[in-house]
């Protein structure tokens, strides 16, 4: 093997010009891909010798990636399709199809293709990607039994979750059953192979220190979820509702190596549901402070979970943003999302929060299946009177692998036809209809509304007073990034 030769390169694709249009320039966050990094450490502590190209980050066209891939020569390639939220593997498709094809028409190399959205397809995935493989399910052993069989140790039929063509006929594997000691299977990320100099942290993530966005790290302390939301996919890689974790002590050692090694102060922990198991959360929360390491920490939490006790010391910890799934304000659409919460609980533990001095990222979701618009001008109310201090707006979206999309298909609705209209942000976005209005009107809805809170006097005084003039200044900057729609569908 040369010197920059590879058992396996994996790919993070992206395209933040199709996804984010003009705001992927400056505004939106950009993510180092934890789960590809941690699936090469896993390889790599299995003897196999690995790269990391995240084309994301780097901003690479699907040509650079195959220029890029061509220097390792790879026994295989990964196209790994994740992201910061479920929608962006969805939304991703696109041009994870694009570098896929690039190897596929220019190299001999093998392509494996794994995530979010090929787990919630696996069979439409493989006819219409030009791949050779598809995995279903977790990813980790699956690659591993996948390089032994590419180095004939083992039978394709031995690769657990694998999709694939037997003489023009599609097989697939026995899927493993989720994998129990995380710590083994998510050991520490090879930070080491990735462009530490490219991410950023989202933009509200900073507003008390705005202009130090970067360096930034994400990383997961658990993986799963055990609510059935509709309108999520978050568990489409793992069969079914649940949730796992790694210790935390591997955790906090992950992260001092981040600050240490790397700098990094700023950090997101991915999971869907942070605050959830106290004796996991609050020892994570215990080292933290033991290790005085000053962070600025984000993470997301259900309302009904959160215990205002332990506030104090996660703030202390360095916890600075919670981020809570208020979906919609109506008890009924709210319900029907199986999101039972009541109005006077949400403003209650909002507001605990941020007696502690933890801020808060509000999170509404708009065309949910019984909303009307009345029901949707309740929800925009409700951010308007929480007031916290940032909000995101989005469409309802039947993603692959959600019961949204399970009943969409059995309703016979109109779906995207293409990838990318899953993407909150692209000019081409198609939301679901509701029970009672369209699609076009539950878009035109979510953005005059997004424009109409951000622009709003009440909650510009609140930034004013609370971060300062520079913060201020930059949401006046995000407000005049317009983002161009096509509602004539």
């Amino acid at each position: 093997m040369s010197e920059n030769q590879r058992d396996i390169v994996f790919i993070n694709p992206g395209n933040r010009k199709v996804t984010y249009q003009n705001l992927g320039d400056e505004l939106c966050a950009i993510e180092p891909p934890f789960l590809t990094a941690s699936f090469a450490s896993f390889l790599r502590n299995n003897n196999y010798s690995v790269a990391i190209i995240d084309a994301n980050a780097e901003n690479l066209t699907p040509e650079e990636t195959l220029t890029r891939i061509k220097e390792y020569s790879p026994k295989l390639c990964a196209v790994i399709v994740y992201g910061g939220q479920p929608s962006a593997s969805t939304q991703t498709m696109n041009i994870a199809g694009e570098i896929c094809s690039k190897i596929k028409e220019h190299t001999n190399y093998p392509v494996t293709i794994g995530g979010l959205h090929p787990s919630a397809l696996p069979k439409r995935t493989l006819k219409e990607e030009n791949v050779d493989y598809v995995i279903e399910g977790e990813e980790q052993e699956s690659l591993l039994e996948l390089m032994k069989y590419i180095d004939n140790k083992n039978k394709i039929e031995d690769v657990p979750g694998l999709w694939y063509y037997k003489n023009d006929v599609i097989r697939c594997n026995p899927k493993n059953p989720v994998i129990k000691d995380l710590d083994e299977a998510l050991p520490i990320a090879a930070w080491d192979l990735l462009p530490m100099d490219k991410y950023r942290a989202h933009n509200w993530h900073c507003f008390d220190d705005i202009e130090n966005r970067s360096p930034y790290a994400a990383i997961y302390t658990s993986l799963g979820c055990p609510y059935s939301c509709t309108f999520c996919c978050i568990n489409a890689p793992f069969g079914k509702p649940g949730i796992r974790y790694r210790s935390p002590e591997l955790v906090v050692e992950e992260i001092e190596l981040l600050v240490k090694k790397y700098g990094v102060k700023n950090f997101k922990f991915i999971d869907e549901m942070f605050v959830l198991k106290e004796s996991h959360y609050m020892k994570i929360t215990d080292l933290l402070i033991e290790k005085d390491l000053d962070l600025n920490i984000w993470c997301y939490s259900r309302i009904d979970t959160v215990k205002t006790k332990h506030l104090a010391r996660m703030k202390k910890a360095g916890f600075n943003w919670f981020c809570l799934g208020i979906e919609s304000a109506n008890d009924l659409v709210r319900d029907g999302a199986s999101k039972r919460l009541r109005f006077n609980d949400i403003k209650e533990i909002v507001q605990s929060i941020r007696d502690a001095g933890i801020r808060v990222l509000s999170n509404f979701i708009v065309g949910l299946p019984d909303d009307d618009i009345k029901t949707m001008e309740e929800t925009f109310q409700m951010a308007v009177d929480l007031n916290t201090e940032f909000m995101n707006l989005y469409s309802a979206m039947a993603y692959p692998g959600s019961k949204l999309y399970t009943e969409a298909l059995e309703n016979n609705q109109a779906l995207p036809t293409t990838w990318s209209n899953y993407s909150q942000h692209a000019k081409d976005q198609l939301p679901l209809p509701t029970k009672h209005i369209g699609a076009m009107e539950v878009l035109k809805f979510r953005d005059e509304k997004w424009e109409e809170f951000f622009k709003g006097e009440q909650y510009l005084s609140m930034v004013k007073e609370t971060f300062g003039d520079k913060a201020l200044e930059h949401i006046n900057f995000m407000t005049s990034k317009k983002l161009a729609r096509n509602y004539e569908r």
